[in-house]
């Protein structure tokens, strides 16, 4: 692969990775003879002579095969049966703000998939969301008098993929409410919000950090978890886990004692819910983050602690299995979870932290509220619970009821 002059650095031509691609004339056991040798490939472009088609991603194509009969039927065709034929194309000469003002405007498949770069009608190469993100956080540290602007950008970015997930969840239950505070202007933490067959899943996670650092881990670790979701379903929220532990730990260098770069530690604390909403049962398994529960009519908060093992740290197994719980819940329950930037917010006249004993007694006295009073209500005593001390860390709330 050629080098870049200076003024290409900042461009999208700078992200092209070289790899396999395939001509439409390509059959399906050509594709999958592919992906079977380069188990790194996320997706493959399609080529007809220098032209970019299309690009046929992994995990839709192996979905696609494993279906019944499927593999026999489409197997000696072309490929462009299984190709997506309007992918993200960037010219080569758009420069990294506008590629992920791009990247973002698409929502998180390009991030999660990929995107060609052309120059004219010639295709370059493929780039990825993780060198788009890795290139920005490069440039916000070249230039500083250009870091706000950047990360107002990766800001759109974070709140796209966020409001998603919000539209999701207000759809499946109504009455349910999130609250995201970057401490901030991008944050650490995330939530994601998925629709099945019979139910919903929703996952609360902090990642290492805040701001910057913070948010890069939120947007590569959202698009492992869409993909894992899509490839694995909803129902094993602890396999959920599993498969994001390997992920990040296998691409940050994180295996065993072994770390790559400058000795980074990075990972998330995180709960992911299976809300059966057929059956009223929810399936979780958690990182460090407890889920709380407030029964209809109950007198208490019952708060149900998970794991005590984070996601992707050094420390942390990569074979490490987490364990799922189930509940059996009732019209009107109450659900609850909330990253440590509640509890842990220092303020009051002693000067420590909020704490989850309080936290458990404003759901009791906010109950009877609708979902989005309720975490209103809680907000506005932590802040004024706070009062002059500095905001610690990124907060994020969510309250849903059973319906």
């Amino acid at each position: 692969m050629r080098g870049y002059g200076p003024a290409e650095i900042q461009c999208a031509a700078s992200l092209c990775r070289p790899g396999p691609t395939v001509a439409p004339t390509d059959t399906n056991a050509t594709v999958r003879d592919l992906f079977d040798r380069h188990r790194e490939l996320i997706s493959l472009p399609v080529i007809d002579g220098t032209r970019a088609c299309g690009l046929i991603k992994r995990r839709t194509f192996q979905s696609e095969m494993a279906k019944p009969f499927r593999q026999e039927l489409h197997e000696h065709k072309s490929c462009v049966a299984f190709m997506d034929g309007q992918p993200l194309i960037i010219e080569a000469e758009t420069s990294i703000e506008r590629t992920a003002k791009l990247v973002a405007d698409s929502h998180t498949d390009a991030l999660a998939d990929g995107f060609l770069v052309v120059r004219g009608n010639e295709f370059l190469g493929i780039g990825f969301g993780l060198d788009l993100m890795r290139k920005v956080a490069d440039q916000q540290e070249a230039r500083n008098r250009q870091i706000m602007q950047s990360i107002d950008y990766a800001s759109v970015i974070q709140r796209a993929m966020l409001q998603t997930s919000q539209e999701i969840l207000k759809a499946e239950l109504p009455d349910s409410a999130i609250v995201w505070q970057p401490r901030d202007t991008v944050g650490g933490d995330f939530f994601q919000c998925a629709k099945f067959d019979h139910g919903v899943f929703i996952a609360m996670a902090d990642c290492t950090g805040h701001g910057v650092p913070g948010a890069f881990m939120t947007l590569i670790s959202s698009s492992w978890l869409a993909q894992a979701l899509e490839r694995d379903g909803p129902a094993d929220p602890a396999q959920l886990l599993g498969t994001l532990n390997r992920k990040i730990k296998q691409s940050l260098g994180q295996i065993g004692s072994r770390v790559v770069g400058e000795q980074s530690d990075d990972g998330l604390d995180a709960l992911f819910m299976w809300l059966n909403r057929r059956d009223r049962v929810v399936t979780y398994a958690g990182a460090r983050m407890p889920l709380h529960v407030l029964p209809d009519g109950a007198a208490t908060v019952i708060t149900h602690e998970t794991d005590r093992v984070g996601v992707g740290y050094v420390g942390t197994p990569i074979d490490h299995r987490w364990k799922n719980r189930t509940l059996t819940l009732q019209q009107d329950d109450l659900l609850y979870a909330t990253t440590d930037g509640l509890t842990d917010q220092i303020g009051g006249s002693r000067n420590i932290g909020f704490g989850k004993r309080r936290l458990r007694q404003w759901l009791l006295d906010c109950r009877d509220m609708p979902a989005p009073a309720q975490v209103a209500a809680i907000m506005q005593a932590h802040a004024e619970y706070q009062g002059q001390h500095r905001r610690r860390d990124d907060v994020s709330l969510i309250c849903l009821r059973v319906p």
